[in-house]
């Protein structure tokens, strides 16, 4: 059995577009409610919860018709703007099924240069996790420039994990965790289970290939090694099975965790 450094009561847990939507872009309901099933559970457990969801785009790509994946900006952040709707909408149907509202929290790169606008975050978060919602969070795309752009939401839970004082950060995406090189390609990769030396790991990341996604075990690393300078323990694990989540929580050896 696994044990964290310490009780978790403060979680952050961020899922790829891959993990809540078909290959066409279209949310995948099925998923989206075990989700938001797992996430009401730990409300009721006494845990403060924080999801960071992708999956805008892709949503956005397929209720504008479009083929692929944008890759104009202007096209993505239309694509965005579209599929935010959509899939908060999704969410709060789903959440408020099982007791809970959701707070849609949309952020750029900017806060964590704006005083101001940190301390906001910090009460709202704050304020929420004593509310009966739950706090949904994704990078403001409509306004993001390349300046003030987080690129991925592996790296913007990690922000979020910082900001709220998390305990533990669970990035799901679709692979079981980080492999000694990559198991798609290499028959022979071993899963690394445990992680407590970050910089031993670096040459291990591999980039994705998806459609649907922008963020690899690249920046899942480099968003772990931020969260572990704050004292906040990581698993990256497979998102094929919501139930995953209950099964970190309580302690078995699934996915990659890092610790220090």
């Amino acid at each position: 059995m696994r044990e964290f450094k310490r009780d978790i009561k403060k979680l952050v847990i961020k899922v790829g577009s891959s993990s809540i939507t078909h290959e066409d872009g279209a949310a995948n309901l099925e998923k989206i409610d075990d989700l938001c099933f797992e996430l009401a559970n730990l409300k009721n457990h006494g845990i403060d919860v924080v999801l960071v969801s992708s999956g805008a785009i892709a949503v956005g790509r397929k209720k504008l018709n479009l083929k692929e994946r944008p890759k104009e900006t202007s096209v993505k952040q239309a694509a965005a703007a579209v599929g935010q709707v959509s899939l908060i909408n999704i969410y709060d149907r789903t959440l408020n099924h099982y007791g809970y509202s959701t707070a849609q929290i949309l952020l750029t790169r900017q806060i964590e240069t704006d005083r101001t606008m940190y301390e906001n975050a910090v009460n709202t978060f704050d304020n929420l996790a004593h509310l009966p919602a739950i706090p949904i969070v994704n990078e403001n795309d409509t306004i993001s420039t390349f300046e003030i752009k987080f690129g991925d939401n592996d790296t913007l839970s990690a922000i979020i994990a910082k900001i709220v004082n998390a305990d533990l950060l669970i990035m799901l995406s679709d692979i079981d965790g980080l492999y000694t090189d990559d198991p798609r390609t290499n028959s022979g990769a071993k899963l690394i289970k445990t992680v407590d030396n970050i910089e031993s790991v670096i040459d291990f990341a591999k980039e994705t290939n998806s459609e649907r996604g922008v963020g690899g075990m690249s920046t899942k690393i480099n968003a772990a090694k931020m969260c572990l300078e704050k004292n906040i323990d990581v698993v990256i694990a497979n998102a094929k099975d919501f139930k995953i989540i209950r099964q970190i929580m309580k302690g078995d050896e699934v996915g990659t965790y890092f610790t220090r």
